[in-house]
């Protein structure tokens, strides 16, 4: 049993035997999905370009579009990692992190700007306010887990209902403020709920991409002790990983990864969900170093292909993200509904 512990603790591969796939088939889907995102990338940044190739005008134009592409590829990544965690804590692959409010908060947040501001919370757009907005659903989540898996409240399942009780009560106030609003009032807080690759704010991309950067590096050196996370509290337990703070600490990092997201394009409920779904489909294996790169390179050619179809085929690029959310929320009662035929 010591060997065993010993194993949890180095973050050493769990003892669930895996397929006996060689590494070349397990890295091919993963390859894949790069590949095609990378194709994907180039496109969008050249495709449509009126400028002669290699003049100034037209680097300019590849500069002006290379915004919107890190843009997307930093809501893949945190969409991505974020579900996929969330799964991996709650040992349940139908739910989303927005069950715990992250939506609703964020909604509110906007919300209560323009109801004590009005239209002049246009002008409140800047770092601080975006840092402030980030920290505040961070210290949301950060003491509500701290609170309810202390002591005898340890309880996954009580903190995914006061989580959900929160979201509608969030929505509740958000919407009795809505109301009361002038009609261009409310207009302004439309355009700032509405989300849209285009309305993210390029001065706190770098700021955001950091912090992503040092989350991803984090979640990676953890991946081997988040598969035995997967494996369920009882297993996990018995293998001597502190179950508690494990979980705590995903919840955390869950709630910064969707913060972000939210900051930079707004709310997006089943994106995450969509991709996570399409990796544990695609995947070979159940190790989180094969799902979270597959995870992250189906949301990038999501969000890249749905961008440069609606903008070049449609002429609609403003539908990104509601289109994305359509299918998504699809695949969610798809997903649903053949559980419940079981």
């Amino acid at each position: 049993m010591a060997s065993i512990v010993r194993l949890a603790d180095t973050g050493l591969p769990p003892l669930a035997p895996a397929p006996r796939l060689g590494w070349v088939t397990r890295a091919l889907p993963i390859v894949v999905v790069f590949a095609l995102a990378l194709v994907l990338a180039i496109l969008i940044l050249s495709y449509g370009n009126p400028a002669p190739f290699g003049s100034s005008g037209y680097w300019t134009i590849v500069r002006s579009r290379s915004g919107s592409l890190a843009t997307i590829a930093l809501v893949a990544v945190c969409q991505a990692v974020a579900t996929v965690l969330f799964h991996t804590a709650t040992s349940n692959r139908i739910l989303t992190p927005s069950i715990l409010g992250f939506d609703a908060l964020y909604v509110l947040t906007q919300t209560a700007l323009v109801f004590a501001f009005g239209t002049a919370a246009t002008g409140l757009e800047g770092i601080p306010k975006i840092l402030a907005q980030s920290g505040l659903m961070v210290l949301f989540a950060t003491v509500l887990y701290g609170w309810l898996f202390s002591g005898r409240r340890a309880n996954l399942h009580l903190l995914l209902l006061v989580g959900i009780v929160l979201g509608m009560g969030f929505g509740s106030v958000s919407t009795f403020m809505q109301r009361l609003l002038t009609p261009s009032e409310f207009d302004v807080l439309s355009a700032r709920l509405f989300g849209s690759i285009g309305k993210a704010n390029l001065d706190y991309l770098p700021f955001a991409a950091a912090f992503v950067a040092l989350i991803l590096i984090f979640v990676w050196r953890r991946r081997r002790r988040y598969d035995v996370i997967a494996l369920g509290r009882d297993v996990a337990v018995g293998l001597g990983v502190n179950y508690r703070r494990e979980v705590v600490t995903i919840l955390v990092l869950v709630a910064v990864l969707v913060s972000v997201s939210a900051t930079m394009v707004g709310p997006m409920t089943f994106y995450g969900f969509l991709v996570a779904t399409l990796a544990y489909q695609f995947a070979r294996g159940d190790r989180h170093a094969e799902i979270l790169p597959l995870a992250i390179g189906i949301g990038l050619v999501a969000l890249l292909g749905a961008t440069f179809v609606l903008k070049h085929v449609f002429a609609a690029a403003g539908l990104v993200t509601v289109i994305i959310e359509f299918i998504g929320g699809l695949l969610f009662l798809i997903v649903i509904l053949r559980k419940g035929m079981r």
